[in-house]
């Protein structure tokens, strides 16, 4: 793709409403375009690092078994009248009539609508564990919307729902979801730490809140630095192993501001282990019994009796990572941001130097860019007329995690090639090729 032909139109300078800086990035380049108080246009940059997000996030629910099905935006009332939320959930829910009269919702969450689908299909224990999840927008009609996507009314996010037998069953599937996210977190290149949390008007009496350290997070968190060590990379999907590997994590103390006991704290936690900052949350795993199966009347049969199942539920906030990730990641003094390679825009920028009258530099970029595309990569050819210094703070600005320069006094195959952040050095396109991909990994 040519940049000239490319929808991103890149800002100056920091728009002046934005104070954080995913707000001021994701404005300044192009990647996001305010419809009305926080409700935001996903343009073609954002979309794009979006939808990788959410390609890791589908992955990795797959992998425990999860299986995706797709529920709509708009929910009956009446359902929520049955689990006894619809008055309880507060005025963050949009409550709208149809031309009958009828009160339907746009959907801040999915608990009710799919214990409705669960006790309209299944009937028998023998078909559990049931491990579904959907990816759709959510509405919370947030008092102050601040803070661009990281505290919007419209969001996008993946939910996902267990049902189980009994508690034992249900635990596991909620380890499983633990796990996964560990996974999830990881692969986007982010330190996601494991907190116990509130339950909040979701219930349940179990609970953890996937936290991420940024000074702009409205999350206080507290906890024991000797968390960071601990590894999740030889987990297996059995109940002993999902069980210790959340062990490990539960023994070192870790909350959110909501949960916070001081004299806990300073009894648990050594002084020089000691964490107090703030955080992002970037996703949030729950688990309630039979809370909203029991007054849905979700049950199955189990030796001749009736039986509620045990739910949780799994939500990961997909467009919210796109901020999360800058937050963690965007140099705002020098103007980088590095994205992780799972999700850059883009994988390589080619930079030629463009003269009107000369097309060798252009021509070049367009066979370079034919060859990388050929070997699965995704690229942007700067063909502008600025100079190489504009050019690399614009492709820096955009987070293009490899950059090639193609000058006046190139020589065969060899250019000059950089990773963002790093110095350049002079090799083969063909070298160029095989580090990228390696990375890319």
């Amino acid at each position: 793709m040519y940049f000239s032909k490319s929808f991103i139109p890149i800002l100056k300078n920091n728009p002046t409403e934005a104070t954080i800086k995913s707000h001021q990035l994701m404005l300044r380049v192009g990647m996001i375009k305010q419809s009305s108080a926080g409700i935001y246009s996903w343009l073609p940059l954002g979309f794009k690092v979006m939808k990788k997000i959410e390609r890791i996030v589908r992955e990795e629910q797959d992998r425990i078994g999860a299986q995706e099905i797709l529920m709509p935006t708009i929910q009956s009332s009446e359902i929520w009248k049955e689990s006894g939320r619809y008055e309880d959930y507060g005025e963050e829910m949009l409550r709208i009539k149809d031309r009958q009269g009828r009160e339907i919702l746009y959907g801040p969450t999915n608990e009710e609508l799919i214990t409705d689908i669960f006790r309209s299909s299944i009937k028998s224990y023998k078909s559990l564990p049931q491990l579904l999840y959907h990816i759709q927008w959510k509405f919370r009609d947030e008092l102050r919307p601040r803070f661009g996507i990281m505290r919007c009314r419209e969001f996008y996010m993946k939910d996902a729902y267990s049902f189980d037998i009994n508690d034992d069953e249900a635990i596991y599937s909620y380890n499983k979801f633990f796990l996964s996210y560990l996974r999830t977190f990881k692969r986007l290149d982010l330190s996601a730490i494991p907190m116990s949390a509130d339950t909040g008007p979701i219930g349940g009496n179990l609970s953890h809140e996937f936290v991420i350290l940024a000074d702009t997070g409205e999350s206080k968190i507290y906890t024991d630095k000797r968390i960071f060590e601990v590894q999740s990379d030889k987990a297996i999907l059995n109940k002993e192993n999902l069980n210790d590997l959340r062990n490990k994590f539960d023994k070192y103390y870790a909350v959110t501001d909501e949960k916070f006991n001081k004299k806990d704290f300073d009894e648990k936690v050594p002084e020089e282990f000691r964490l107090s900052t703030k955080g992002i949350e970037v996703g949030h795993i729950f688990y309630f019994g039979d809370k909203y199966s029991k007054p849905m009347n979700a049950s199955v049969d189990y030796q001749g009796k009736k039986e509620f199942v045990k739910m949780g539920s799994y939500g990961v906030g997909v467009s919210r990572l796109v901020g999360a990730i800058i937050e963690a990641k965007y140099d705002n003094k020098n103007e980088i941001m590095k994205w992780p390679i799972s999700v850059a825009p883009f994988d390589c920028g080619i930079l030629p130097l463009i003269n009107k009258n000369d097309t060798k530099n252009l021509d070049k970029a367009v066979k370079i860019s034919n060859l990388l595309k050929k070997n699965g990569l995704d690229v942007l050819i700067d063909d502008t007329e600025e100079n190489f210094s504009s050019k690399i703070k614009k492709f820096n600005l955009l987070g293009i995690p490899f950059q090639i320069m193609i000058g006046n006094k190139n020589e065969g195959d060899i250019f000059e090639f950089r990773e963002i952040g790093i110095e350049s050095k002079n090799i083969s396109i063909n070298e160029i090729v095989e580090i990228i991909k390696k990375k890319k990994v």
